[in-house]
């Protein structure tokens, strides 16, 4: 494994194949996909820090999820990828969309966990004062409250290091960066999902209160070619609560879709000769 740093970004690359690029959600670094790397074998992944979030810088540019979106398409082909699947957990799922429809030849498949269509209106509000929270009173407090709200009760007491690890995700986040990543998600709008075209698996779970399966469902609807997914008795924070099915899911999705890339290549060399 190595770091590639693009602009304020770092990013993990580890591996050796096809391209697999994972964004984390509000108040997610990297590693919050480190559970999910062991089904990630014979593959190319890459796993950025987004501006701001754990080892990232944040440096003044283009304000709000655009920023992001600009951010992690200029640094993924700055790595020399031009064609990569796509993973994203919470607000990294509505940046994964926002690629598919400005860069669609840069995606091969999208999954979505947790994924986000856009904030509801108190959503929104809660955005904004969470915000305010960070920036005057620290991160304490908001890693407390989503560590537990984001979990189901049954997931930490299975494995109390859940809500830890969630915990640590938070508090080590920059409060002033934390709260403008905050706002940028609170302004968010949806993406034009009819002009999405990638293969895109969804992956819910039961009782996340964030994003509820209705979203899952609602963002299912939209998308034409796509596939939901629901996990029993899991929270918001699928890799960390439900490792093993979420792994398995995601690495049958790619496999797939690995395949018809490979098939499809195979067809055009056949034509030409």
């Amino acid at each position: 494994m190595v770091d590639i740093t693009f602009g304020s970004m770092t990013i993990e690359d580890q591996g050796e194949g096809p391209a697999v690029v994972m964004l984390h959600g509000l108040g997610g670094t990297s590693n919050s996909f480190q559970p999910l790397m062991p089904y990630l074998d014979g593959l190319r992944v890459l796993r950025p820090d987004l501006p701001g979030a754990g080892r990232s810088g944040y440096r003044p540019g283009i304000p709000g999820m655009p920023g992001l979106v600009t951010a992690v398409s200029d640094a993924v082909q700055a790595a020399g990828i031009q064609h990569a699947h796509f993973v994203g957990h919470s607000m990294g799922t509505l940046i994964c969309q926002y690629l598919a429809v400005e860069c669609p030849g840069l995606i091969a498949s999208m999954t979505l966990l947790g994924a986000l269509v856009e904030p509801p209106p108190p959503a929104r509000q809660g955005l904004k004062e969470r915000a305010n929270v960070a920036r005057q009173q620290g991160m304490a407090t908001i890693a407390d409250t989503i560590a537990t709200g984001s979990t189901t009760e049954s997931s930490r007491q299975r494995n109390p290091i859940i809500a830890a690890f969630v915990r640590e995700s938070l508090m080590r986040q920059n409060p002033a960066t934390y709260a403008s990543h905050c706002e940028s998600l609170s302004e968010a709008t949806a993406a034009s999902h009819e002009r999405i075209t990638c293969s895109t698996l969804l992956i819910a779970g039961q009782f996340d209160s964030i994003a509820p399966v209705k979203m899952a469902e609602e963002l299912a609807a939209q998308i034409s070619n796509s596939q939901l997914e629901i996990i029993a008795d899991a929270g918001h924070w699928l890799m960390i609560e439900a490792p093993e099915r979420t792994g398995e899911l995601l690495r049958s999705h790619l496999n797939k879709q690995i395949e018809e890339i490979n098939g499809c290549r195979g067809a055009k060399q056949n034509g030409r000769e």
